[in-house]
């Protein structure tokens, strides 16, 4: 593999000087559009607006926002003026913002009016009330003594706070000289963005990745996808996340494609803005492509352009890869695994895989990535169809945790090797798949249950949307199996028609002891399932209903 050994800033120029008329940003439900060369002047414009307020190249900027059209604005000026940028999860509270603006040192936030039932204007205010005394560009703050900016995205004017558009009419009157030779200097390993940990064990820590880590998992990605200047990606995943940012946005440009971003996701935004725009891909973690399908203006919308696209975040239910591939047209789907450390992408399907090995598999790794299965105990690799933790090493590992020397070293071994946390096997073809978190492995009795399995058995249930396994504390088995079931629509399944559906199909110790029938999984910002809130949840109602363990 041919590496990228630019940096984002450079790169969009390049594309910018090479196709300045060709679509690159779309916005399908405003008619909001942006071409290469728009979008690339005004990335210039912020750049050097950040500059005019004082900031320089290796501050830290934050952007806590849903994916507004001025979003990857501030991604790629942050990273053509040197600086690294800090994505914040749109569904963070108080207490984590406040944890994240102090561990990262934040030099300046950029926020939104808020999200769903989330005020951040008046969050901001109350973690930092010295911004209704303080002059603009002169923040003072106790708390947060990095500090000393903070920008409103949009219009409106907020005491103490800059906005987005005072910022461009700064830069437009401000000479390119000092933003060319910032821009000179950056270096493809130099850290470019900053990710939290979804944070859905411990304290959330953040990930440092450069130019190079991104950009080319990012090529990588947009490979197995057969990504060319004419494809447009509908994007209604979350650009703080990696999949928006780097499966979604770096695929792209590496590309020279074009995006169709949605601000947040909604299922009827999504149908009409692919048959809107003709979209050739889209995204979404398997609960998205259930919606969409499921939606009950579904088959009014044209989706004859689809041909491929990216289902990640958990496993996906065989039959909606079905319905997917043959009712959204998407035939070259692919499926990716990874986290963030690892700039997301481990190892992804191909296009032309057979469905067995999209719905079983989370793929082969990706060129320029060594993906291993090791013993967890002894670090030696595993054999094929031998279970071990998934570890991978290359260019996508990640530079390492913000101020948390200890934390990098437990994750990046000594030879290189980072470690994933989950558990996995590989075949005999080279297929990776992935069989829970180390953590989530259930041990019951001394026999380990792998949560996937018994998921997958799950599915093949008639009446079953969805499912979710965790074990639950019990004192004589060390665990017992725990099952959280999502029904379709009016189906009336009780817990004994599953243990009977279970029994004589797969060995008893895998048979969920509890079942619980639920509406929703808790989820993170970005769609995963927290499954350690489910475990609480189970252990919960074990207890209130007086169930011996």
């Amino acid at each position: 593999m041919a590496f990228f050994e630019t940096t984002l800033g450079q790169l969009l120029r390049e594309k910018a000087r090479s196709q300045p008329d060709h679509d690159f940003i779309v916005y399908a439900d405003r008619n909001l559009r942006f071409t290469y060369g728009e979008f690339d002047r005004r990335v210039d414009e912020l750049a050097k607006g950040l500059l005019a307020i004082g900031l320089k190249k290796g501050d830290h900027v934050g952007l806590w926002a849903t994916n507004v059209p001025d979003w990857n604005t501030l991604l790629f000026a942050t990273a053509r003026a040197g600086m690294i940028f800090v994505t914040v999860n749109t569904g963070y509270k108080l207490h984590e913002l406040e944890y994240l603006m102090q561990q990262s040192d934040l030099k300046c936030l950029f926020i939104i009016d808020g999200f769903r039932d989330s005020d951040y204007v008046s969050m901001v205010y109350e973690l930092v009330p010295e911004l209704k005394r303080c002059p603009r560009g002169y923040l003072r703050s106790e708390k947060f003594p990095h500090l000393a900016s903070v920008v409103y995205v949009g219009q409106q004017k907020h005491r103490g706070m800059y906005n987005i558009a005072e910022l461009l009419v700064l830069g437009k009157h401000t000479a390119d000289g000092e933003l060319l030779a910032i821009e000179a200097s950056c270096d493809t390993n130099e850290v470019v963005n900053m990710q939290y940990t979804s944070g859905t064990t411990g304290f959330p820590k953040g990930v440092m990745l450069t130019h190079r880590n991104i950009l080319n998992n990012g090529f990588g990605i947009g490979e197995n996808q057969r990504f060319t200047e004419k494809d447009m990606v509908c994007l209604p995943v979350p650009l703080f996340h990696c999949f928006g940012l780097v499966l979604g946005m770096m695929a792209v440009i590496t590309h020279g494609a074009a995006a169709a971003v949605l601000e947040w996701f909604d299922p009827l935004l999504v149908l009409a803005t692919i048959q809107k725009e003709r979209c050739t891909a889209v995204y979404g973690v398997p609960t998205m492509f259930i919606a969409e399908l499921n939606h009950p203006m579904f088959k009014l919308f044209d989706l004859t352009s689809l041909r491929t696209g990216i289902m990640a975040g958990s496993p996906c239910p065989i039959e909606a890869m079905r319905q997917v591939i043959s009712l959204m047209h998407m035939t070259e789907v692919t499926i990716c695994y990874g986290l963030t450390e690892s700039s997301p992408v481990m190892t992804q399907t191909r296009y032309d895989d057979p469905l067995e090995v999209k719905v079983e598999t989370v793929g082969r790794a990706l060129p320029g990535v060594e993906v291993t299965i090791r013993n967890p105990e002894t670090g030696e690799e595993c054999p094929g169809g031998v279970h071990g933790e998934f570890c991978c090493r290359g260019y996508n590992t990640m530079k390492g945790y913000y101020k948390m020397p200890e934390e990098t070293a437990q994750c990046i071994d000594k030879n290189g090797w980072l470690h994933s946390g989950d558990l996995g096997v590989k075949d005999e073809r080279g297929n990776f798949r992935v069989t829970g978190r180390i953590k989530d492995m259930i041990i019951r009795g001394g026999e380990n249950v792998y949560p996937k399995e018994i998921e997958d058995f799950l599915y093949t249930m008639p009446g079953i949307k969805d499912v979710q396994v965790v074990g639950i504390a019990s004192q004589k088995y060390g665990e017992e199996v725990g099952a959280f079931i999502i029904l379709h629509g009016n189906t009336a399944i009780t817990g004994e028609d599953v243990r009977d559906y279970c029994r004589g199909r797969i060995s008893r110790f895998k048979t969920p002891k509890y079942i619980f029938f639920v509406d929703a999984f808790p989820l993170t910002s970005s769609g995963k399932i927290q499954k350690y809130l489910l475990r609480e949840m189970g252990a919960k109602k074990v207890q209130e209903l007086g169930i011996g363990t």
